[in-house]
């Protein structure tokens, strides 16, 4: 089985480095691995990978600080792979720019399944935009600013109709609070996360058939929100 598509290893711990390697290489994907940051930016530039798996602790560099490096050049979709399992550590690397984030250990359908969906929303916004998105009955036409079920239309007030399309332009990504704050409500209100639950609880009611238990818009507890459709 072949693919195409590139993933960058950096790793500064053998064996787990070579579980990673033997578990995304038995898929199919082309695979580098390196130690450092320092080996790592290196292949980014000439190797020009798909997908980069970082860990935090390098011996070189803090993960956080690298990722913040490459967000001001690239958008290469970072997964960190982490020891560091307190809520506030996802939260600053996803606020870092990371695309996803795992506590090891992990279970490898797990990796693998956000393997996918990072390499699927990169290659969709590498490619023309999308102007429409489904989850279940559920369709976000952007073009149109319209939400439908089963042909139905679903009123939602303007904060949530950007909360829902901000989570359908990057579906499968947990977003933080702060990112949600920001993009719909600005920078001066990135420490109002209580706007966000509000709203989210609001959306869900018009959109899950259980708000009490969603199957769409899924909470990361004490990180943010993922939207994930039933592909």
């Amino acid at each position: 089985m072949s693919n195409e598509n590139k993933i960058l290893i950096i790793e500064d711990e053998a064996p787990i480095r070579r579980f990673l390697d033997i578990l995304t290489t038995g898929h199919g994907y082309q695979v580098k691995t390196v130690e450092t940051a320092q080996e790592g930016l290196k292949l980014i530039t000439t190797w020009n990978p798909h997908l980069i798996l970082l860990d935090l602790g390098l011996p070189d560099a803090d993960g956080l600080d690298f990722t913040k490096e490459l967000r001001s050049w690239t958008d290469i979709p970072i997964i960190v792979i982490s020891a560091r399992d307190k809520e506030a550590d996802k939260v600053q690397a996803l606020d870092a720019g990371a695309n996803d984030y795992l506590t090891k250990p992990f279970g490898s359908e797990e990796l693998l399944a956000r393997i996918r969906v990072a390499l699927r929303m990169s290659a969709n916004t590498s490619s023309e935009e999308v102007i429409q998105y489904q989850f279940g009955d559920v369709v976000l036409n952007v073009a149109m600013q319209t939400v439908t079920r089963l042909d139905e239309t679903i009123k939602l007030t303007p904060k949530e109709y950007k909360i829902l399309t901000l989570l359908a332009k990057n579906m499968g990504k947990v977003l933080t609070h702060k990112q949600i704050l920001k993009e719909v409500w600005g920078g001066n209100y990135t420490e109002h996360a209580h706007y966000v639950r509000i709203h989210i609880a609001q959306l869900r009611h018009k959109i899950e058939c259980s708000p009490a238990q969603p199957q769409y818009i899924i909470t990361e507890n004490g990180v943010g929100y993922r939207l994930i459709s039933d592909d």
